[in-house]
């Protein structure tokens, strides 16, 4: 777990109690970090859907260029505003079981991406117009059931 000190510290910081303190900060802030998940998982999520089979005639390659752009400009939104978000409850979000699962479950998507991308996808024009290899469909399973078990893990520090 993070050290308890460390999480008081970080939410009694200027910035955690501005953002806690200013009406319209924290909720921009919820929704600069949502519009960042529907970037970041909508294009891994279509992504995965033709690595699963769909859309047989569009390459896969050509949708990974046009889709996980988008996916990594999503991920240049959530991460910042989820920490600044993160910073102003910190020391209660550091100690619940269900955010320490919901970083693990993003460590695991880092990874299963990393595996894809420096193994699995390096031949990507052998996938036009047929069934993506096993380990690209597993990947795909792995990336949708992880991501939404994040998003559930986010839903559910609310309540």
């Amino acid at each position: 777990m993070i050290p308890v000190e460390w999480l008081q510290w970080l939410e009694n910081t200027p910035l955690a109690a501005t953002i806690r303190q200013a009406n319209w900060l924290y909720p921009g802030l919820e929704i600069l970090h949502l519009i960042g998940i529907v970037l970041l998982v909508g294009g891994a999520f279509m992504f995965d859907l033709r690595l699963l089979g769909f859309s047989p005639k569009i390459p896969v390659s050509d949708v990974a260029a046009h889709v996980l752009p988008w996916s990594r400009r999503g991920l240049w939104l959530v991460v910042p505003s989820g920490f600044l978000l993160f910073t102003t409850n910190a020391e209660s979000l550091g100690q619940d079981p269900t955010f320490g699962l919901k970083l693990l479950l993003i460590v695991v998507a880092g990874i299963n991406v990393a595996v894809f991308h420096r193994i699995t996808f390096r031949n990507t024009p052998d996938w036009t117009n047929e069934k993506p290899p096993f380990a690209a469909r597993v990947a795909a399973v792995v990336s949708i059931v992880v991501w939404l078990a994040t998003i559930a893990c986010g839903r559910l520090l609310a309540y």
